[in-house]
């Protein structure tokens, strides 16, 4: 097979907007057990590893942590909340739509990996009509392992049947610069999403502010694909 480059993308706060439904799913499962709702503007730096670790820094946020088997409670009340609520306000970042179908004309490998469970992240990106353009989508409970543990990556991109020298991860969030340097693969961040560090300790090889500027990172960090 010819070669060609693997794009691994992070779903929540990389190719979309999600924050406004996870932190409405949030705080209902919140009020639900009595605790005060948490801001938009705060939900976005909890985000990342899933929606167990969210609800489980909600109620650290909002008073006494919650046990194990609450925090089992609690996930499957945010899945099924979160089932019948994934897109009443979630949107792509502005120019994503455009930058798949051009990575999609040109051959490249297109897998989503993220921590979200991964039954919620196929259903997310149909509905956002994005899942035509992944093959390959690994969610957090498809494997044993989530991100940072490259092993999230490596499965992807086997099934893309790309070997990783090809791959590059695109993410927003510091689970995703931790993954793609335990892949030792390089990572492109947006500076828009969710993380819970500043932009100086995110340890992105690339950061862009609009997926206009994607071609540009692809040309410095897949020079061998994409160099003009």
């Amino acid at each position: 097979m010819p070669e060609r480059p693997a794009l691994l993308f992070d779903l929540d706060g990389t190719l979309a907007d999600t924050a406004a439904d996870l932190c409405e799913t949030m705080n209902v499962v919140l009020a639900r057990h009595g605790r005060e709702r948490i801001p938009d503007t705060r939900v976005r730096h909890l985000v990342g590893g899933g929606a167990r670790l969210l609800m489980d820094r909600g109620f650290r946020e909002t008073g006494e942590p919650a046990s194990d088997a609450l925090l089992d409670q609690l996930f499957e009340e945010f899945l099924d909340y979160y089932a019948d609520h994934i897109a009443d306000h979630t949107q792509l970042w502005p120019g994503v739509r455009e930058l798949l179908e051009e990575l999609h004309a040109q051959g490249a490998g297109l897998a989503v990996c993220t921590n979200k469970v991964e039954h919620l992240s196929r259903e997310l990106l149909r509905v956002l009509d994005i899942d035509r353009f992944f093959p390959v989508v690994i969610g957090g409970d498809t494997l044993p392992v989530k991100k940072p543990d490259p092993e999230h990556l490596f499965v992807a991109l086997k099934q893309l049947e790309i070997e990783p020298i090809h791959a590059v991860m695109v993410g927003d969030s510091e689970t995703d610069t931790a993954a793609a340097r335990n892949a030792e693969i390089p990572c492109i961040c947006v500076d828009f999403g969710y993380r819970r560090v500043s932009l100086d300790e995110l340890g992105a090889d690339y950061l862009i502010s609009h997926f206009d500027e994607f071609p540009k990172a692809l040309e410095a960090l897949l020079p061998r694909h994409f160099s003009r």
